[in-house]
């Protein structure tokens, strides 16, 4: 999951990097267009799976992270 979140956050900079390279050479290509579509798609699609794929459980409530007895208890869900 690392490896996924630090491509979303890399992919604006990598698209601009390939505008920048692009422009000097009077605007981006039409793969290059298409390209870009495409990732835009993944992306969309990636952003969907990982939001059901985290998502919590109908019915169900998060409760977050104890100490108790100097050990923390990490965080759960428990129904409701």
């Amino acid at each position: 999951m690392r490896l996924t979140e630090v491509l979303l956050f890399l992919a604006p900079f990598a698209a601009f990097i390939a505008w920048w390279f692009s422009a000097s050479s009077g605007g981006p290509s039409r793969p290059m267009l298409i390209a870009a579509a495409c990732a835009l798609v993944l992306l969309a699609g990636m952003l969907t799976w990982l939001s059901r794929e985290r998502a919590l459980p109908s019915g169900a409530a998060y409760v977050p992270a104890q100490l108790r007895d100097g050990q923390i208890l990490p965080g759960r869900v428990a129904p409701q």
